[in-house]
């Protein structure tokens, strides 16, 4: 396993973890420049924050500090309550993937969707299955456009909380299986992006890891479960403050050949995001050293 205690080579910072400081909302311009200030190599910025400064002015301001990025947040979505909405859905899916290409972005990732309308209370429907068939065809239409311009695309299993209203695949096998199928040469277009809060409680979790190897696990997510959690969406950890083992699942990760980054992804509303964003950088950088 690799050495990480005596440098942050190869920390990414999700912009979500400081998107938010002392309270308020901050530009992603800024949020790069703060990165840069520290020599972190690498960052995953999410599709609004690169629509409010420009994708071409995020790109060069990338290029001059010569930070790349780990992922790409993001796409999917996919299911609809009619087939207007499934085409806008893909219309949308293509929009990301071409920002992407922009970015040169290594994949993006995504979060398939679930019931619609759920997010907001007011579900289309209740048929888990038809959701995760929705998901299924507009992966596998979007996986042929990606495929055209060379973008991998990373499944994302979210927890099972999350089941209803963002995400329907939340097992890494259930991801699994839908790379297999619509990717069975591991051509290295479609994967998985493997984030420990979603993930950390599965019994399956080390053997499927080794099942993905390296072709299919294009990102690796980290930070902490906590006890208690005060709330399932916004009470992330930093890492090395909750209950994950998070060495040992690195160890899987990378004893099945991932040599990329640990992208540090926290949504703390109570905690981290009221606190300036260069201490939430700070302890990210020691956190990486001492707890990844």
């Amino acid at each position: 396993m690799r050495d990480f205690s005596q440098n942050h080579d190869w920390l990414s910072i999700n912009t979500a973890t400081i998107r938010k400081q002392s309270g308020a909302e901050v530009p992603l311009d800024r949020i790069i420049d703060q990165c840069a200030e520290r020599g972190i190599r690498a960052i995953s910025p999410w599709r609004d924050q690169v629509a409010a400064v420009g994708l071409d002015k995020v790109a060069k301001q990338l290029k001059a500090h010569g930070i790349g990025l780990s992922g790409y947040c993001r796409g999917g979505f996919f299911p609809a309550a009619d087939a207007a909405g499934l085409q806008a859905a893909l219309d949308d899916n293509r929009r990301a993937i071409d920002e992407a290409r922009t970015l040169d972005a290594p994949c993006l990732v995504l979060v398939v969707g679930a019931l619609p309308g759920a997010l907001e209370g007011k579900a289309a429907y209740k048929d888990i299955a038809r959701a995760r068939g929705e998901v299924r065809d507009g992966i596998a239409a979007s996986l042929e456009y990606a495929r055209e311009v060379g973008m991998p695309l990373a499944i994302e299993p979210l927890h099972p909380m999350q089941a209803a209203d963002r995400a329907c695949i939340n097992t890494l096998e259930h991801a699994l299986d839908i790379c297999d199928e619509l990717d069975a040469g591991k051509s290295g277009m479609l994967g998985v992006a493997l984030d420990i809060y979603h993930v950390w409680w599965d019994p399956k979790l080390q053997q499927q890891i080794a099942r993905a190897g390296r072709e299919r696990l294009l990102a690796y997510h980290v930070c902490d479960w906590l006890t208690p959690t005060r709330d399932l969406l916004s009470d992330r950890g930093m890492m090395g403050d909750g209950v994950v083992e998070l060495k040992k699942i690195r160890g899987w990760v990378e004893d099945a050949g991932f040599a990329g980054f640990s992208e540090v992804e926290i949504f703390s509303n109570l905690d981290w995001w009221q606190r300036p964003g260069s201490e939430t950088l700070d302890v990210c950088i020691e956190r990486h050293k001492r707890a990844v």
